[in-house]
């Protein structure tokens, strides 16, 4: 079996240590999704397994003939070479293979003919033979299709940077390595290409950790989580949903320790408090223990909800609206006659394929970009902020403090109580020894969640958010979507996250291209269920579905009957094994993988009594009857 085994593992950045001697194994097969607040280490790690960066300590272990391929989050590709040349500019010889193919392919197409070409071409022909390497050239072509490239001769340095990072994740898809570790694939993804990248990473024969802020993706495509935190790193069985049942359970078990650690601190500082003297190895042990105690207690980090609920300006009656606007940049039609109401508390999610407008809307309602033809008119009383894909420049040297407090010294929560920025920094998941940090010191995570933080201090009443989810962590988004589900004004954002859009969207403005716009109300995975199903788009609410009526039977069979004597007792069963369940449950300790275990059987166990009180329901009915 195939598998990489990492020992011992450290790594600092500066002062900051990212993790202390971690150890894991990643087997054949194994799909593992590596989460954690930005600047745990989550980047610096992927590059450690792939050779890019090496670690203070510890040791990486793998066979001989061990591949690896790594996504960059942000690749560094060769800008003079076309897309397909970039695509087979890896080591792998069968990727050598089929360069030196396709690049005698271009050398006979551009020349007369050349008998040394096509006697090169011809032992070319033969290697590919032999190495089976025609499905691997079109399974290359097909990949970049998929991902939304179909010019391969076009040169790397005059794509996107989205476009780029497409050519980077089919160049990795492509090698075929027996690890594929890949930092954020999903971004500058939509919606159509994510599903086929799912679905492309279910039938990979290697194996996968990734790192993404797409939770549906997470939770999909993984059978295992790796958490990085306070520079330890847990690992959980199952997809994201079984990572989120067992980490509650762990919190759970580490809140309880941290209550019997404070009470036996308090005994432990009463006895000290009454002066009693050090002299036998029993009382200085005591004195010892203390000092240990205090410092555990000092140093743990309490889950509680985290409320970032401000005190956002008044918003009137009358917010945006865009009245017969017209955009286009040379042939390109964006918006067409186009009309849009905005109303107060309104949550609206922008979506379309990549090219369609998605960002330009934003920034014509933000006022960034002016309308061709048309009006815009924004209420009185509109307070505007605009969190763009592009962070702000930031000054590198200045503390991150500084940099919040430049917004405000202090802000004002819902309630009417007043928090200062460091504890708007805290409540943002920064801890408090790392406010004098200078951004520069940030990563690329950290100064995007620093940069949200500040927009949303400015105390808002309309939010404009483009692609808020690329480059945040899931505890991040968290966070936001805690916030944006209390915020008492308007909230329009573009993304390809479907789990935010879910959380967050109530209607949905989809771009089609050439000026065309439809509307959905409803959130994002009702629109999807539709699409799929060719139905067309509609303007009004999803009508619920009635289950159809179960055919009352008149009499009871003899089975029935059997059935109706004996189905308390199972009730009854059930209900016994639900308390077991759950009493062992509250006393597994730190057993993390029995308390995984326990919580499927509960749920196993839940749904096993609603069976049988839905049965106990309908031979109740018949029992009327007899």
């Amino acid at each position: 079996m195939k598998m990489l085994t990492v020992e011992n593992v450290s790594k600092t950045y500066g002062e900051k240590l990212l993790f202390n001697q971690i150890s894991f194994t990643i087997a054949e097969k194994e799909r593992v999704g590596l989460i954690g607040v930005n600047g745990t280490g989550k980047s610096s790690l992927l590059k450690i397994l792939a050779g890019v960066d090496i670690p203070d300590n510890g040791s990486i272990v793998s066979g001989k003939d061990y591949t690896i391929s790594y996504l960059e989050q942000q690749p560094e590709l060769d800008s003079n070479l076309t897309v397909l040349e970039q695509v087979f500019h890896g080591d792998v010889p069968i990727l050598k293979l089929m360069r030196d193919y396709e690049k005698i392919l271009i050398q006979l197409n551009e020349s007369q003919f050349n008998e040394n070409l096509q006697e090169q071409l011809f032992q070319l022909q033969k290697q590919m033979d032999a190495l089976n390497a025609w499905d691997a050239s079109t399974n290359a072509k097909s990949i970049l299709t998929k991902l939304g490239i179909e010019d391969f001769g076009n040169k790397i340095g005059e794509l996107s940077g989205g476009q780029k990072k497409r050519v980077a994740l089919a160049q990795v898809l492509i090698e075929s390595p027996d690890l594929l570790i890949l930092d954020e694939p999903t971004n500058h993804l939509d919606f159509d290409t994510v599903k086929w990248l799912e679905e492309y990473l279910s039938r990979y024969k290697g194996s996968l950790l990734l790192v993404t802020h797409d939770r549906y993706f997470l939770d999909r495509v993984t059978n295992r989580i790796f958490e990085l935190s306070d520079g330890n790193l847990y690992s959980y069985k199952g997809n994201y949903a079984s990572f989120l049942e067992a980490k509650a359970i762990r919190e759970e078990n580490d809140a309880a320790t941290l209550e019997k650690q404070k009470n036996l601190f308090r005994r432990e500082l009463e006895w000290i408090r009454r002066g009693a003297q050090a002299r036998s190895t029993k009382q200085k042990a005591r004195i010892q223990r203390f000092g240990q105690l205090e410092e555990q207690i000092g140093s743990y980090k309490t889950n509680e909800k985290l409320d970032i609920t401000l005190n956002g300006s008044r918003l009137g009656k009358q917010v945006l609206e865009l009245k017969d606007a017209k955009k286009q940049y040379e042939n390109k039609v964006i918006l067409d006659s186009f009309d849009l109401l905005i109303k107060p508390q309104d949550r609206i999610g922008i979506i379309g394929k990549n090219g369609t407008g998605k960002s330009t809307l934003l920034n014509i309602l933000a006022g960034k970009i002016a309308l061709d033809q048309g009006e815009i008119i924004m209420g009185q009383t509109v307070k505007l902020a605009y969190y763009t894909q592009e962070s702000e420049d930031m000054d590198e040297n200045m503390r991150m403090i500084e940099y919040i407090k430049e917004t405000a010294q202090v802000v004002e929560t819902s309630d009417g109580k007043t928090i200062s920025a460091a504890q708007m920094l805290e409540r943002f998941l920064f801890s408090p020894y790392s406010h004098g940090t200078p951004i520069r010191k940030l990563s690329g995570g950290e100064k995007r969640r620093l940069y949200l933080l500040k927009i949303l201090m400015t105390s808002p009443n309309v939010l404009l958010l483009d692609e808020p989810t690329n480059d945040l962590d899931t505890q991040t988004l968290t966070v936001l979507e805690d916030y944006l589900e209390d915020f008492p004004g308007v909230v329009i954002t573009v993304s390809h996250d479907r789990y935010f859009l879910d959380k967050i969207a109530e209607q949905l403005l989809i771009l089609k291209g050439e000026g065309k716009i439809n509307t959905f109300f409803g959130n994002y995975s009702e629109y999807l269920e539709l699409d799929s199903a060719d139905k067309p788009v509609k303007t009004v609410s999803l009508p619920t579905k009635k289950a159809p009526e179960k055919e009352k039977k008149k009499k009871m069979t003899y089975m029935e009957k059997k059935e109706w004597e004996e189905i308390d007792t199972k009730i009854a069963e059930t209900e016994e094994k639900l308390e077991e369940v759950s009493k062992e449950l509250q006393n597994i300790g730190s057993d993390f993988t029995k308390g995984q275990d326990l919580v499927k059987r509960e749920a196993d166990l839940n749904e096993k009594l609603e069976q049988f009180i839905e049965r106990w329901s309908y031979l109740a009915e018949l029992a009327e009857n007899e």
